[in-house]
């Protein structure tokens, strides 16, 4: 894992065509801008967790 700290207005490039953007800090919260083609899914990473944490859940529920 890369870690890199940016400022307010500061970015990251990913690629050639993804752009993170810091948009604003607030105490233990950064906001952020991502620039990407619309075909590509972004998706928050707790609710892929979530997503794949269910079906186990499910299954350990029933005891299986």
């Amino acid at each position: 894992m890369l870690v890199l700290s940016r400022k307010k207005n500061e970015s990251i490039l990913i690629g050639d065509c993804i752009r993170v953007v810091v948009v604003d800090v607030r105490g233990d919260k950064a906001r952020i801008a991502i620039e990407a083609p619309q075909n590509m899914r972004i998706w928050r990473g707790e609710l892929l967790e979530k997503m794949y944490m269910q079906p186990q859940e499910v299954a350990s529920a029933d005891g299986g």
